[in-house]
């Protein structure tokens, strides 16, 4: 069950808080962020040039949009966000349970195009459940909370068929995995229930991925691996990495079978040099492209 794949690093950056892996179809490109440092960051595998941008509020996720630029995850909404020079930042919507002490965290969109993402008070120590999770049309309408009462949302993936929405709360007091049927018509989540109990398993769950096979990525926060679980919630693979705080995977490159992962620097020793990193591997299997936020999506 347990495998070693070999891995890439890119570039020698040390993120605070890698976030959020996304590769651009359109570009060729892989983006990612920083958290903390309120950096988004480019990789051109082809050329191997690495550029940055710093934006005015924490970004904690993003999707590419159907014309161009990204819609993101801020501190104090959903923002559309082109990289410019210099950046342009135009908030989109703003939640009411958005309050001090707050941001977004995970996000993606739906294999229509629609925007998902859950809010999370940013310390973590105080365990308020004030997370809550929403969604955002093309029409401009910001809907929800769907689920409310978590800690950290994360972990947000759709299977290939867009049928089934996958969802977690990675705080250490909670660590569960749930599984919603999810309407592609209507985009409403119900009958949610417990997919992966995390307790056993290494690691809390962070930012995940979906394959072909409909397996279910996640990364194991705190455990320095990426698991792999079936449809039917059974762990059947373990890749072990060299960073111990592990934080997003998603697959890309050309043939969509490289998956990037992000992971943490933040708190690690100094002399960690793989702590913060962004690496690539070849985990033998071929990953979903993710949507572009559809502006026609409602």
């Amino acid at each position: 069950m347990s495998k070693t794949v070999p891995v890439e690093r890119i570039g020698a950056q040390r993120c605070a808080v890698g976030e959020s892996p996304l590769w651009s179809a359109s570009e060729g490109a892989w983006y990612w962020v920083d958290i903390v440092a309120r950096t988004i960051w480019r990789f051109d595998p082809q050329s191997g040039a690495i550029e940055n941008w710093h934006t005015s509020e924490m970004v904690a996720c993003l999707a590419t949009r159907s014309d161009s630029g990204f819609i993101a995850g801020m501190e104090s909404g959903l923002f559309a966000i082109d990289l410019d020079a210099p950046v342009r930042e135009h908030c989109l919507a703003t939640p009411l349970g958005l309050g001090p002490g707050m941001r977004f965290n995970d996000g993606r969109c739906d294999r229509q195009g629609r925007f998902w993402s859950g809010t999370m008070a940013m310390d973590m120590a105080l365990a308020r459940r004030d997370g809550r999770l929403y969604r955002y049309g093309g029409d401009g309408t910001l809907a929800g909370p769907f689920v409310s009462g978590m800690l950290v949302p994360n972990g947000l993936a759709f299977s290939p068929d867009g049928r089934t929405m996958y969802l977690s709360d990675s705080h250490p007091h909670s660590q569960q995995v749930w599984a919603f049927d999810y309407d592609p018509d209507n985009g409403v989540p119900s009958r949610q229930r417990l997919f992966i109990d995390m307790l056993p398993h290494p690691g809390r769950p962070d930012g995940a991925a979906i394959d072909t096979d409909g397996c279910y990525w996640i990364c194991g926060n705190d455990a320095g691996c990426v698991l792999r679980f079936t449809p039917d919630g059974k762990l059947d693979r373990r890749i072990d990495l060299p960073m111990l705080k592990p934080s997003m995977c998603s697959f890309g490159g050309a043939d969509l079978a490289t998956l990037v992962v992000t992971s943490i620097g933040a708190g690690q020793p100094d002399g960690d040099t793989w702590a913060g990193a962004t690496i690539m591997l070849r985990p033998g299997v071929q990953g979903i492209a993710e949507t572009p936020f559809n502006d026609q999506a409602a």
